[in-house]
């Protein structure tokens, strides 16, 4: 895997420099070790394994230019989907998983608010983007907090708000970018809808100019197949100890291997612990939250992660794949 040196600290103030190596050097290793172990282990099953090597995770686009270029018709399709994804604040050597939704819809909506500008001593001769923006930063958090049903998840934060560049300028217009986030798609849809209507009824309580709402498609929610999560949980119980197999608990990330869930193969998403637990200790002791993954203070503790990832694998496919199976 590719690795570099970095610099980082730990629990108790000690600034030491590691080698590197993050979740998807980790996860493409899992993949060829279990490989690997499979082959190696080829009357132990039977049947056909696919090892899918995608990119572009972290954008949402792979797995969808992947199955719309044939995936499951230039290759067999699978009667089950599997992954292992590392998880930065859980015990190298444990892994957690659960059946339903586990990850959410990803939008990324940016949002123009237009105004007409002029000087800030003057306000009355201007319709003010700013205002405008500031306005709808709080409506749109009515969305969640009065529209959708309490037990539906849902998220809408504004992560930028840009408009302006000098003391006594009131500009044009303002540039918002939100990220949405949720579960089911009819929450998804209301969400969206609601972004526009609020946009649309801001511009119109200033007599503003209608604003220009664009959405981009991140990812479709993930949902763990029930009955694959049940069948599995005992074998892989067997094969790591059940006191190292948990149930994961759902969050509002996204994961673009939900597609393969929404191409109708049944999928589980299993979470793999990386940090060894008495660096996990000396975090909760310290009062320090463990660097999340897309941080350059996240690395793994390499030797048991990989060492349970791919024993992981390998008792799935043990346990879905026997001898003589068809």
């Amino acid at each position: 895997p590719f690795k570099s040196t970095v610099r980082t600290t730990q629990p108790d103030g000690r600034e030491v420099g590691v080698m590197h190596a993050c979740g998807h050097d980790v996860h493409m290793t899992n993949l060829v070790g279990a490989a690997r172990a499979l082959a190696a282990r080829r009357d132990a099953w039977s049947g056909t394994i696919v090892f899918i090597g995608q990119p572009a995770e972290e954008r949402g686009a792979g797995a969808k230019a992947m199955l719309e270029d044939g995936l499951f018709e230039r290759f067999p399709r699978p009667d089950y989907a599997l992954a292992v994804h590392v998880k930065s604040d859980m015990a190298a050597g444990t892994i957690a998983f659960a059946g339903g939704y586990m990850l959410a819809n990803v939008d990324s909506v940016d949002i123009t608010v237009r105004g007409r500008g002029g000087h800030g001593a003057a306000p009355h001769t201007t319709v003010d983007p700013v205002v405008q923006a500031a306005r709808l930063v709080l409506d749109l958090q009515t969305l969640v907090s009065r529209e959708a049903n309490p037990t539906d998840p849902a998220v809408v934060t504004v992560g930028s708000v840009q408009c302006g560049a000098k003391h006594n300028v009131i500009p044009d217009s303002c540039h918002l970018k939100l990220t949405v986030r949720s579960y089911t798609d009819a929450v998804r849809k209301a969400l969206l809808e609601g972004i526009a209507r609020k946009a649309r009824a801001v511009a119109q309580s200033d007599e503003g100019p209608e604003p220009i709402v664009e959405i981009s498609e991140g990812t479709p929610a993930l949902r763990n197949d029930p009955a694959l999560a049940e069948r599995l949980r005992p074998a892989l119980a067997a094969a790591l100890g059940a006191g190292n197999v948990g149930v994961d608990q759902p969050v509002m990330g996204g994961e673009d291997f939900s597609r393969y869930g929404r191409a109708g193969v049944p999928i589980l998403m299993i979470r793999l612990g990386s940090i060894d637990p008495e660096r996990l200790a000396g975090y909760a002791e310290a009062g320090v939250v463990p660097p999340p993954l897309h941080s350059a203070r996240y690395y793994p503790d390499i030797a048991p992660t990989l060492d349970t990832g791919v024993r992981t694998f390998v008792a799935a496919a043990l346990e879905l794949l026997p001898p003589g199976a068809p």
